[in-house]
């Protein structure tokens, strides 16, 4: 198939590799983006990559923990930033997170049949109506909603990030691990976990793994002579060096990166005289993975002076 321009500039961004590699590995893998980041990584070319997704919409991910102690983590999209800026659609998005603490929905479709707060309609009819007045297209798209615990919200850039972290206290006032809750919540908006807990982490993607590095081993001619059994010593050491990357507890902690993200918990924990356990954690960045309309703005400028 043909490879464009776009579909290379897209890859090298995606894994900093150069141009003439990216389209090499676009070819071989016949257009596919995660065969062609594979294909660069067994060829040593790219690093341990996360899917970079697609281009972005706009909006807002909100984080809030209700009086009630539930915590939610709710992303609402709109066409524009400037809309996902304007204070009635911002709180158009704490309403409904206030409705999901309140009334535990299943799912978006169950949330849009709920109430909206102070009315008699229900979200969807709320939702059409901020449509009509605001002038853009808004959708809900998603939503985590944590009961037990103690939660920690954390919102980065206005809403271009958020996080929601869920902790299992004993022995200790809910109100002191607040701060250690904030810390793993900014972890993981910069570092971007993809697991909690190596414990977490499958044995497919493990073997994937493997495969990929006694491919990059069978490419290095240093490398390819050594004795299978080093080679396997070799791979051991990498797949720690997967865990520290992708599992957020096995994560250098960004404050103290000479201890890990598990190490510094169990500190505090222990300073506080009780036990705090990370339980889970959602973290939505706005728009990832959702293919934005590329607008021919030249083209929109000539009909309308038409």
């Amino acid at each position: 198939m043909a490879i464009s321009a776009k579909d290379v500039q897209k890859l090298r961004e995606m894994t900093g590799v150069g141009m003439m590699d990216c389209k090499k590995a676009l070819v071989e893998a016949d257009g596919d983006f995660d065969k062609a980041i594979e294909w660069l990584r067994e060829k040593g070319l790219a690093a341990q990559t996360k899917k970079a997704g697609k281009v972005a919409a706009e909006g807002v991910s909100f984080a809030i923990v209700a009086d009630n102690g539930v915590g939610v983590i709710l992303e609402v999209n709109s066409q524009t930033d400037f809309v996902a800026k304007n204070e009635v659609f911002q709180g158009f998005v704490k309403d409904v997170a206030g409705v999901i603490a309140a009334e535990s929905p299943a799912d978006v479709e169950a949330l849009k049949s709920c109430k909206y707060p102070g009315t008699d309609r229900t979200i969807a009819d709320v939702t059409a109506d901020k449509v009509l007045a605001i002038g853009e297209n808004i959708q809900i798209r998603r939503f985590v909603r944590c009961a037990e615990g103690v939660n920690v919200p954390y919102i980065h850039m206005g809403g271009k990030v958020a996080v929601l972290v869920n902790l299992a206290v004993e022995g200790i006032d809910a109100d002191k691990v607040v701060t250690l809750g904030k810390d793993v919540a900014m972890q993981i908006c910069a570092m971007n976990p993809t697991y909690l807990d190596k414990s977490d982490v499958s044995q497919e993607v493990l073997d994937k793994e493997k495969e990929i590095q006694l491919a990059i081993m069978a490419n290095d001619p240093k490398m390819a002579a050594k004795p299978d059994k080093v080679k396997e010593g070799i791979v051991m050491g990498k797949l720690g060096k997967y865990y520290e990357e992708n599992c957020l507890l096995q994560q250098a902690f960004v404050k103290e990166n000479k201890i890990s993200v598990e190490k510094h918990v169990a500190a505090v924990a222990k300073e506080l005289g009780g036990t705090i356990t990370v339980k889970a954690f959602t973290r939505f960045a706005t728009g990832e993975g959702i293919e934005k309309a590329e607008d021919d703005f030249a083209a929109e400028v000539a009909s309308m002076i038409k």
